[in-house]
């Protein structure tokens, strides 16, 4: 049998898989892997009503926010790392324009756990007596709940599964039937996958099946679960993509500046996701083929 390339796609087709209101989750953490390329296309096609879902927000979600993609996000805190805050997301949040449901990173790990498992229920400790699970039992009471355990008769926190629509991944090196890498961090990624009802991955580099076959230990992602394969170099950018390239600190800082202000913000989308066509003209834009190339990753660092 011939291999199926039919899931090898651009970004935009990609994007315009997802439907108004889809749950996405999204592989990034802070500037870490994010799917900024991603993001930037959502909000090119005026994708709206998302439900984002991430273990710790990021840079992508906090672009989705202040752009209006999105009207819910479930996720562990988050922060631009030593950049600063979510400025976006957190003003939204304040303004009572976005829904926030907030968790542990550990109890939305579980969460993707449970789904990834087809578990309708999973239980867990930590959250007990915290100011988190008190504000999850005002803004989302249908997502966590108590049961009995059948055999000590203990009272468990239990919390419901995540199972988003699309889980949206970015890897450093995947085949074009879908089957991915995910070299250093995983996070919660592996989990996302599985409780996710398919998946797109945007991978920086495109390699045979047959290499991937010969380190199948290396296999996070299998091509089964995955509905497009998008071949995009730098699409993290300005975020880092461990043993492909760094951050951009200066364009994060851009970013994070622009972003204290509705008004910032919105001169940064002007410029930057709505004043170019793609991908490929935003790299253009932030300094082309000079300017990455002074990010890429030290060979024995891996960043």
């Amino acid at each position: 049998m011939g291999v199926d390339v039919k899931k090898l796609s651009t970004l935009a087709e990609a994007v315009a898989s997802i439907s108004d209101g889809a749950h996405v989750a999204l592989s990034g953490f802070a500037i870490t892997r994010c799917n900024m390329a991603f993001a930037a296309e959502v909000i090119r096609q005026g994708i709206k009503g998302l439900t984002v879902s991430q273990c710790v927000g990021a840079m992508d979600a906090d672009l989705l926010a202040g752009a209006g993609s999105i009207e819910h996000i479930v996720y562990g805190g988050g922060s631009l790392d030593r950049f600063g805050r979510l400025n976006c997301v957190n003003r939204r949040i304040e303004g009572e324009t976005l829904i926030a449901e907030e968790y542990s990173s550990l109890s939305m790990a579980f969460r993707y756990l449970a789904g990834s498992l087809g578990l309708p229920f999973i239980p867990i400790r930590s959250l007990r007596g915290s100011d988190i699970l008190r504000r999850l039992q005002e803004v989302a009471p249908s997502n966590v709940n108590t049961v009995d355990d059948p055999f000590t008769g203990d009272n468990w926190l239990v919390l419901k599964p995540l199972v988003p629509d699309v889980a949206v991944v970015q890897v450093q090196v995947a085949d074009e039937e879908g089957n991915a890498w995910i070299l250093g961090p995983r996070w919660d990624n592996e989990e996302q996958v599985k409780a996710s009802k398919r998946a797109i991955v945007v991978t920086e580099r495109l390699v045979s099946p047959e290499a991937i076959r010969r380190d199948p230990e290396r296999t996070v992602i299998p091509g089964f679960r995955v509905s497009h394969v998008v071949h995009l170099p730098f699409a993290a950018h300005p975020t880092s993509v461990y043993r492909a390239y760094d951050y951009d600190a200066d364009h994060i800082r851009r970013y994070v500046d622009a972003s204290k202000t509705p008004e910032g913000f919105q001169e940064y989308l002007d410029k930057y996701v709505y004043g170019v066509q793609d991908h490929w003209a935003y790299l253009d834009l932030v300094g082309g083929m000079k300017h990455l190339t002074s990010l890429a990753a030290d060979p024995v660092l891996g960043y």
